[in-house]
């Protein structure tokens, strides 16, 4: 743990948006998390790579409490999102995950319609004083996800009417509906074909210009072509941390080479 005065120091510089110290995640009797220190930048997209149960799906979750969710789940340590401790007592956590939105690796539209799927989240947050207003937020939410286009004739079709990469993209305008700080991306790729793929890692590249973006990713090309800063995990351990470009050319890590060159994972 860091004291009191480098703590200060680390949360004050301009560019980190999340600062995790000493973060722990236990599963009942298992250590899933081992002293994870890492800060997020914001207006940067940063992606966790890492083989299959290597523990990037836990840490991401951590940083919007959706592990509060699982019983035998326990976090350790500590996570602040500019400077404000996100475990604190008197932090809500549906307020926080306003604040850090989430889309998950399948696109899970609400049976509502594709109108309805984005207005959800600034009605349940009291963000719209009339419906003109709401309109604005929805079109506005849904030119970010860039799909605006493609469904503004037919905003009252369902959103599970439409393609994979259309749903993934409306579930990215859902997230972004309530003015989130943070994205949280768990796969968001994984269950679309390629041309939806490259829709996405293009809408990823914009939302940055706004957004400080985590990505997990089991694909090391879309974290080379979609990050600027890169983490690898292993067993539960944060082995390496730094610019994407120089953890894919030259890692300090023999771990991390042996994943990127295909000899581990």
């Amino acid at each position: 743990m860091k004291d009191a005065v480098s703590w200060e120091n680390d949360v004050t510089t301009n560019t980190v948006k999340i600062a995790a110290r000493d973060v722990q995640v236990h599963y009942g009797d298992t250590h899933a998390i081992k002293d994870v220190n890492v800060d997020i930048e914001d207006k940067t997209v940063t992606a966790f790579i890492g083989p299959s149960g290597c523990g990037k799906s836990t840490f991401l979750r951590c940083i919007n409490r959706m592990n509060d969710t699982i019983d035998v789940c326990r976090v350790t340590g500590d996570i602040r999102i500019d400077g404000e401790d996100i475990y604190d007592r008197k932090v809500d956590p549906v307020q926080l995950r306003a604040k850090v939105g989430m889309v998950f690796q399948k696109p899970n539209p609400f049976p509502k319609s594709i109108y309805d799927n984005v207005a959800y989240g600034p009605r349940i947050h009291g963000l719209a004083r009339n419906k003109a207003d709401l309109d604005d937020i929805v079109e506005r939410a849904l030119k970010r996800g860039a799909i605006w286009d493609e469904v503004k004739d037919r905003l009252q079709a369902p959103g599970t009417g439409l393609s994979g990469g259309q749903q993934q993209r409306l579930c990215i305008a859902r997230a972004v509906a309530t003015e989130p700080e943070v994205l949280l991306m768990d796969e968001p790729c994984s269950a679309l074909d390629p041309i939806a793929t490259a829709q996405v890692e293009e809408l990823i590249d914009e939302l940055r210009q706004n957004y400080s973006v985590v990505i997990v990713t089991h694909s090391m090309q879309q974290a080379a072509r979609v990050s600027q800063r890169t983490a690898f995990f292993h067993l539960g351990n944060l082995v390496e941390f730094g610019d994407t470009d120089k953890i894919f050319t030259a890692p300090e890590d023999p771990r991390t080479e042996s994943y990127i060159t295909g000899r581990i994972g």
